[in-house]
């Protein structure tokens, strides 16, 4: 961790969330801007099994080919419910950005391209806001590494 330090870091206006598999997190990022939901995003992703990394503010830090997602310590483990105020949860420490959900986008296709965003001079997969009931769980599948994009596209009937 010493290494992020010293890397490229910058903070964003954000919710982070992480989810173990096999031993090792595996982050989101949530972007958007004031009011698009990324806290209910987070706390919705916390009910089905992942575990807070920050919100309201993002600390990334580059480590190797990663990108590490990490809460100011003034705000680590806390989370706001609009209308209901600040909750306490177990925080991790920090986990690679696996993901970057914008709240800001709304998806227009049935089945989107693949899309990326460069964080600190690393590309990584990119999923703009889904307005559905299942949102949620389909984030949570995606940071379980479910295949988003086969090789043969599938045909839509």
């Amino acid at each position: 961790m010493n290494d992020a330090a010293a890397a490229p870091a910058q903070t964003e206006h954000a919710s982070a969330v992480a989810l173990e598999i096999g031993g090792a997190w595996r982050g989101a990022l949530i972007l958007g801007p004031a009011g698009s939901g990324k806290s209910a995003l987070a706390l919705e992703l916390m009910a089905i099994g992942a575990r807070l990394v920050a919100d309201d503010r993002v600390r990334l830090a580059r480590q190797g080919r990663a990108v590490l997602a990490m809460a100011p310590p003034s705000i680590a483990g806390l989370i706001e419910a609009r209308g209901i105020g600040l909750l306490q949860a177990e925080p991790v420490a920090h986990a690679p950005v696996e993901l970057v959900v914008d709240l800001g986008q709304i998806e227009a296709h049935r089945l989107p391209p693949a899309r990326r965003i460069d964080l600190l001079g690393v590309s990584i997969p990119l999923v703009h806001k889904v307005e559905n009931a299942c949102f949620a769980a389909a984030m949570l599948q995606l940071l379980k590494g479910a295949i988003r994009y086969p090789e043969t596209p599938i045909p839509v009937r």
